[in-house]
């Protein structure tokens, strides 16, 4: 039974991997949860031990009219939503020459415009009610990208950028916004929700050819813990301060923190040049 300061969660792309984690954790934790999934048959035994306090709804990111309805039916159920999680998504590995237009576009649809659709369609919510916490699932590729996922990382970048201005934008409602950006963690994203480059290229077998042998490798035993992932999500939505990003797992934090270094390396090697484009009569602005 849900409680009196208990939080109302939708997640998006609960049936398999990081979301349907969450939501588990979400519901052993007591609060109520907006369950979505193109296929609701996939999250039946999800919600079947909840069912006082969670609602599954069909819902296909890429689907304006299902996301309008999803939003509908959980306030109609639950008076408000308190946490966004903007999951649903999958990966594409290609060299930006070898996956296909089709490929591109459909990635960009479920990753990037999917989860602007879903926090425009929910922002309107958290406004009214003056408060709210935006969780989006980003990934270390959307920080520092690898080789094979110009596309996927290109799309995360995206939600990274949006995610850093919204930030400031919906601070005065009384709205929140985390960027979740986990390295590899024991899920079904290397093998289910990794599409692959149709036409791949000989050319880039030592790049990108590399990096999909390393993913490979690493499937099954990756050495994130989804579970550990979902606890520390749900810790920093009950934050009073939460982070803009929280980075997860060992191999992330490397990425994270090689990438800072080498923009501090190439910013100072060329500011000299750089730096020195203004007209020389105009202030400087901070």
């Amino acid at each position: 039974m849900a409680t009196a300061d208990s939080r109302v969660w939708l997640i998006t792309g609960t049936s398999t991997g990081f979301g349907r984690v969450l939501a588990e954790q979400v519901l052993k934790k007591g609060d109520s949860l907006i369950a979505t999934a193109r296929n609701p048959q996939q999250i039946e035994t999800l919600v079947a031990d909840y069912s006082d306090r969670t609602l599954a709804v069909q819902l296909d990111v890429t689907h304006e009219e299902q996301i309008k309805a999803a939003v509908e039916q959980a306030v109609a159920t639950f008076g408000h939503i308190d946490v966004l999680v903007n999951n649903a998504g999958y990966g594409l590995i290609g060299a930006l020459e070898e996956v296909s237009n089709e490929q591109i576009r459909r990635n960009f649809e479920t990753n990037l415009f999917g989860a602007i659709d879903m926090m425009r369609a929910v922002l309107p919510v958290m406004r009214q009610q003056r408060s709210g916490h935006i969780i989006n699932m980003s990934a270390i590729a959307g920080f520092t990208n690898e080789l094979g996922f110009s596309i996927y990382g290109g799309a995360k970048f995206a939600i990274e950028g949006i995610s850093e201005a919204l930030q400031g934008e919906v601070a005065p409602f009384g709205i929140k916004v985390t960027l979740v950006e986990p390295g590899p963690f024991r899920t079904d994203f290397i093998g289910r929700s990794l599409d692959r480059a149709t036409h791949q290229m000989a050319e880039y077998q030592p790049t990108v050819g590399k990096f999909l042998q390393f993913l490979n490798t690493i499937e099954g035993k990756q050495p994130g813990d989804p579970v550990k992932a979902a606890k520390a999500i749900i810790q920093i939505v009950e934050s009073e301060n939460p982070p803009l990003r929280l980075v997860l797992g060992h191999y992330a934090y490397s990425k994270f923190r090689q990438k800072i270094e080498s923009l501090t390396q190439e910013l100072d090697a060329w500011e000299d040049i750089a730096a020195n484009t203004d007209f020389v009569d105009t202030p400087v602005v901070h």
